[in-house]
């Protein structure tokens, strides 16, 4: 994912955090009340903290999508992001252009300008994320002085960041 210099503080942390991710879990509700996820591959996140994803026209999961989640995991580094907000299908030949990539034509043979492709935008809302430090022995003695005191020792930041959607202009 090409992650640009954030406008705002807060996404620059999430961006952090992000940097080495390469799929990410997209969690919407059917209009049956269902939650449904799909590993999608992230684009862009452009610099006003906003997440660019191709999809297929006709997939089902990428309609009527308005409140969403991603979901990141990087376990090599102990980082997990959970980030709400909203998204929309868009129809931009000139933006698909912009984030084309050769890895996108085993699903959209036709390039950049296939009558299948649309762009999915992601604009966060709220976030939150957990990371540990160091290693896994670090994070393992972390763990067993957490027992022995009875209490949660230097096992990692838990953070949550509200109002991003005001840093992602439409």
């Amino acid at each position: 994912m090409k992650i640009h210099t954030q406008d705002h503080a807060d996404f620059a942390l999430l961006a952090d955090k992000l940097g080495h991710v390469r799929v990410a879990m997209l969690t919407r509700r059917s209009p049956a009340g269902e939650l449904f996820s799909h590993p999608m591959t992230p684009l862009e996140m452009d610099r006003h903290g906003t997440f660019w994803f191709f999809v297929s026209r006709d997939t089902q999961h990428v309609q009527d999508v308005e409140a969403a989640s991603l979901s990141f995991s990087d376990e090599s580094r102990s980082d997990y992001v959970s980030i709400s907000g909203s998204c929309e299908l868009l129809v931009d030949p000139e933006r698909a252009q912009q984030l084309w990539s050769p890895m996108a034509r085993p699903w959209f043979p036709e390039g950049p300008l296939s009558p299948h492709l649309a762009l999915l935008r992601f604009v966060p809302h709220s976030a939150e994320y957990w990371d540990s430090p160091g290693g896994k022995v670090v994070q393992l003695l972390a763990l067993g002085a957490s027992i022995a005191a009875g209490r949660p020792l230097g096992l990692g930041e838990h953070g949550r960041i509200e109002g991003l959607s005001a840093g992602a202009p439409a």
